[in-house]
C-alpha cells in the first residue's frame, strides 16, 4: 500500500461553512497535551492541496472520548489561533531537521 493510500483524511468546515478536507500530517506533544498538524487536501487531485512550504496548515488539540460502544475515538478541538501560529514554525523546523540519533 502506498503512503498516499494510508493518509488519514478528515472532513470539516472552514469559518465560512465550506467543506474542507484535511490530512493528518503529524501528532506531537506540547506542554503535556497532544496536538495534531493537519494539511488541506485536494480531493480532485487526490494529493495534498499545495506545494510544500505554501500549504495551508492547521493545528488542533487531540481529545480522546468514547463512542456509544465504549471504543476510544479521537476528537480534534480547535485551539487559539495565536498558539497555532507560534507552533507551526516550530513543528516544521523539528520535522524537517533530520534526527541525529537515527
Amino acid at each position: 500500500m502506498s503512503e498516499e493510500e494510508r493518509l488519514d483524511i478528515i472532513e470539516g468546515t472552514d469559518e465560512d461553512g465550506n467543506r474542507l478536507l484535511l490530512t493528518v500530517e503529524k501528532y506531537f506533544f506540547y506542554n503535556g497535551e497532544e496536538y495534531v498538524l493537519l494539511k488541506q487536501y485536494s480531493e480532485e487531485e487526490q494529493k495534498p492541496a499545495a506545494e510544500e512550504g505554501s500549504e495551508t496548515l492547521y493545528v488542533m488539540r487531540v481529545a480522546v472520548s468514547k463512542d456509544e460502544d465504549g471504543e476510544e475515538i479521537e476528537d480534534f478541538e480547535p485551539i487559539d489561533e495565536e498558539l497555532a501560529e507560534r507552533l507551526i514554525p516550530v513543528i516544521r523546523a523539528r520535522w524537517e531537521t533530520p534526527d541525529k540519533n537515527g
